[in-house]
């Protein structure tokens, strides 16, 4: 079956996270700047290649101290990491519409092997261009630490300032390329 090449529409799409903060709630944040290319039959979407990047410089936690610790070297360390990728590697299908999507993460330099659980929602005619639109969500959870994010802060009532675990959810969008 012939592929169709599907551009991510960073518009009407995001990528985000939360972290447990303080040991009792949970700091949420988003990357604004991404790109995206699905390669699918969406019938068959086992079969698909996918890619995205991130501009980590990009974070948005709503806090512009806390947005640039998380750019320093404590953190993602940008200047010398700008970017995160993800390149699937397998894909298995749990059920009509859901999937396993594995495949590498590299952020801050270090690539490990993640599961996101993808829903392939379906696609659609956008009646303002005529163009096919496909829509994805999902999550995965990764270990910050095995990604070399290991700063962290003790607080005084027990415990430290970050959790280890991230949770990563994704709304996409994307164009049918002509």
């Amino acid at each position: 079956m012939t592929k169709t090449v599907w551009n991510v529409d960073t518009i009407h799409s995001e990528i985000g996270f939360s972290i447990k903060h303080m040991m009792i709630s949970k700091a949420k944040g988003r990357f604004n700047s991404f790109d995206g290319k699905i390669e699918a039959d969406l019938d068959q979407f086992t079969d698909a290649n996918i890619q995205f990047t991130i501009d980590v410089n990009s974070i948005d936690t709503r806090n512009k101290d806390r947005d640039d610790h998380l750019r320093s070297a404590d953190f993602f360390n940008v200047e010398n990491y700008p970017t995160a990728t993800f390149t699937s590697t397998d894909i298995q299908k749990k059920s009509d519409n859901q999937y396993e999507v594995i495949g590498d993460l590299t952020l801050r330099g270090t690539t490990k092997t993640v599961t996101l659980d993808v829903i392939v929602a379906g696609q659609s005619k956008d009646p303002m261009s005529g163009n096919m639109v496909a829509g994805f969500s999902g999550e995965t959870t990764i270990s910050r630490k095995n990604f070399g994010l290991t700063w962290n802060t003790a607080i005084e009532t027990g415990g430290v300032l970050l959790g280890d675990d991230v949770k990563i959810s994704f709304e996409i969008e994307a164009h049918k390329q002509a």
